[in-house]
């Protein structure tokens, strides 16, 4: 177990190096100059430009903006936006809310999708698996910014159960918002579980399992589930990190 996370945690290097360099090339890359978009419509004294090429390190060559650039994340220094605002004081006033954003979200995922998908995939061509299916297949239809508008116009405004914008309630204020973000994913994981147990309920272990008399109850809790849940809980960590995101 400890070198499989050796190696996963050494497997990272190599990819942050790599998704950070394509990023820094594509955004060096792209035509136009920051500094006359900065500017707007009226042009920028020649010392003014100067000072801004030498502040931002935009005369020096490719390599060294982006040896910079990685000095400066190593260290903590994420840089400012176009108004000045150090980028670490935007994060330390969005994060907490993003953080609670996300969780919840997950939480609904495994909560809700979890559960549907192994219900339906225990009772597969009965009437709750065929619920899961269609009302699954119809979320995944309905591009996300449609669900939330409906969402929040039927919850928020016509019944009256959640607020409909801000943060001022608390945790209130984040159950529409989550159960809307975990929507998409929740769907997934709910079909991915379904057909996980489904595939693992003819496999042979299932039957030698059952004829040796042991409960349905235990070969399913115990012996199904450990295996149905691998790409589950693989799909699950991955989308930990959209959901962040």
């Amino acid at each position: 177990m400890g070198r499989y996370l050796i190696s996963r945690v050494l497997q990272f290097i190599p990819v942050f190096f790599g998704a950070t360099f394509l990023l820094f090339a594509l955004v060096f890359l792209m035509p136009g100059d920051p500094i006359r978009a900065l500017s707007g419509d009226k042009p920028l004294a020649p010392g003014v430009v100067e000072a801004l090429n030498e502040r931002y390190h935009l005369d020096e060559p490719f390599y060294k903006q982006y040896a910079i650039y990685i000095t400066n994340v190593a260290q903590g220094d994420f840089g400012t936006d176009f108004r000045g605002r150090p980028v670490t004081d935007i994060m330390k006033q969005r994060l907490p809310v993003t953080i609670q954003l996300a969780l919840l979200a997950f939480g609904f995922e495994v909560l809700i999708g979890l559960t549907a998908g192994v219900v339906a995939g225990v009772r597969k061509g009965k009437f709750f698996d065929s619920l899961v299916l269609v009302s699954t297949l119809v979320v995944i239809a309905i591009p996300i910014f449609v669900l939330g508008f409906v969402a929040q116009i039927v919850f928020g405004v016509k019944l009256g159960w959640f607020p409909i914008s801000g943060y001022r309630e608390g945790i209130q204020s984040l159950l529409l918002p989550a159960l809307v973000l975990a929507s998409l994913s929740l769907a997934y994981v709910a079909r991915l579980s379904r057909t996980s147990v489904v595939e693992n309920l003819r496999a042979d272990y299932v039957r030698t399992a059952r004829a040796k008399g042991l409960s349905t109850k235990r070969v399913i809790g115990i012996h199904t589930l450990r295996n149905s849940l691998i790409p589950v809980v693989t799909y699950l960590a991955v989308d930990l990190g959209a959901l962040m995101g």
